[in-house]
């Protein structure tokens, strides 16, 4: 666990006791500052009671009169569209209000830090989408080169929960706009933005504020190398704000729509080969196109990104092509779940909007597409010119009739329950076909999350398979 620093013996309060706010207090206690921890939910402060930590309602008068640090969750909503009421009032009472991740980068680079041979470095990926799989992939391939890695943060443990670095160590962190937004420090040594689509606006005030929380990852001292993914108007933006000159290598642009010129650094992945040039001369490629566990142009641009940033920490474009190969995805990420008759099924219960929606399906054809649930704001525009591949759509979900009404064009079936939605895919499947679950919504009307949701759909595979 890695200690916080600078609140010795001070009173920090800790808002939310999920996995993350219970990692704070108990770094915070390692760190000896005295955590006082607080969640609307009786059986959370129970847990924390159990381990010993001190609950105090953050909303009693005069409850931080004695604070000098409060440390919000991710889940709770610091600004938009309403700040929790804890979070106001200490603003009112002048405390400082940080997460997690503003205590990581403070804590990190304390105790013997100076004593390493190679300091260890610190990657932090965001974006819209394929952060999760972009920062799975850095990881891989760091370990898959002997390089030893842990990998935190908005995906496996909590940023405060992994062990202290050692010498050479990398820490790879995927950063969700929730994160970057608040914390009061973000100082990694490469950072990578993968792209930018609507997404969360009601916790930002629309899509201007969701950019700049992500672009604090790259303002709050500035990265030593950036990894800008290039196919949207706000990437180009980040990227030409954070050079310096033309040729300025220590900002790398990534593409999976165009192939990139120039003096820079560039990586781009065209017709399934990802290739790398560096001064206008190319110094690797990588056919992408076989590789199982990248499926898509989606997939090859995470790929991109995943390669420039092992590239900053000079691992051979033969090392990682060789970690490529061996890496098997995600769970709940384009993930190959059975294959039988000539029939794939595969789940992407993560694309929980349109855009991820509309990238997956385009990394299939022939596709029985099983979608439906809570729909986000926008309407499914960038999902409709992508139902070229799709035969027939399955639509599952409490409003499922509704959603359904607006896949003009392609033939639906209103299913409502994943059981039926998978019992009628596999009826209809044709060798050839993929069954793939890509929602194109939020999982909240049927499920607790897209995990428990893809889980759901891998089971009913499983049974109506026969397995």
């Amino acid at each position: 666990m890695i200690p916080v620093t600078g609140f010795e013996t001070r009173r920090v309060a800790v808002l939310g006791l999920g996995r993350s706010g219970l990692a704070t207090a108990r770094a915070l206690r390692l760190g000896d500052a005295v955590p006082l921890c607080w969640d609307d939910n009786a059986e959370a402060r129970d847990r924390a009671e159990a381990e010993g930590f001190e609950i105090r309602d953050l909303m009693r008068p005069g409850a931080f009169d004695d604070i000098s640090w409060l440390v919000v969750s991710p889940g709770i909503p610091h600004l938009y569209p309403d700040p929790n009421k804890v979070v106001a009032a200490a603003w009112e009472a002048g405390v400082p209000v940080d997460n997690d991740i503003g205590l990581f980068f403070r804590s990190l680079g304390s105790g013997d830090w100076d004593h390493h041979d190679t300091p260890p470095r610190v990657i932090a990926v965001t974006g819209s989408n394929g952060k999760s799989t972009t920062s799975a992939l850095i990881h891989h391939v760091l370990e898959e080169a002997g390089r030893k890695a842990q990998l935190a943060g908005n995906i496996g443990r909590g940023v405060l929960d992994i062990e202290p670095p050692e010498d050479g160590d990398v820490i790879v962190l995927e950063l969700s706009s929730y994160q970057t937004d608040l914390a009061r420090a973000l100082t990694p040594d490469i950072a990578v933005f993968t792209n930018l689509s609507p997404d969360h606006l009601d916790r930002h005030g629309g899509i201007g504020g969701y950019f700049a929380a992500k672009r604090r990852l790259f303002a709050e001292g500035g990265p030593d190398r950036a990894v800008i993914g290039v196919d949207e108007n706000e990437g180009r933006y980040l990227a030409n704000q954070l050079s310096q000159a033309p040729g300025d290598d220590r900002v790398i642009r990534v593409s999976a729509a165009a192939k990139l010129a120039g003096p820079g650094w560039n990586v781009f992945a065209r017709k399934g080969f990802l290739s790398e040039y560096r001064k206008g001369r190319q110094a690797g490629s990588i056919d992408l196109r076989a590789i199982t566990g990248l499926p898509g142009a989606h997939n090859h641009q995470n790929a991109c990104a995943a390669y420039a940033a092992c590239r900053t920490l000079g691992i051979a474009p033969r090392v990682i092509e060789a970690a490529f190969q061996s890496f098997a995805g995600l769970p709940h990420r384009s993930q190959t779940i059975a294959e039988q008759d000539g029939v794939r099924f595969v789940n992407d219960s993560k694309a929980t909007n349109v855009d991820s929606a509309e990238k997956a399906l385009r990394a299939f054809s022939n596709i029985r597409w099983i979608c439906g649930g809570l729909q986000k704001e926008g309407g499914l525009g960038p999902v409709l010119d992508a139902l070229g591949s799709v035969k027939k759509a399955y639509v599952i979900g409490r409003e499922a009739a509704q959603f359904a009404l607006q896949l003009e064009g392609c033939e639906t079936e209103v299913c409502t329950t994943m059981e039926q939605a998978v019992a009628r895919a596999v009826e209809e499947a044709e060798e050839g076909d993929t069954v793939l679950l890509a929602p194109a919504a939020a999982s909240f009307d049927q499920y607790d999350n897209f995990e428990q949701r893809g889980e759901d759909f891998a089971a009913c595979v499983t049974a109506a398979l026969g397995r």
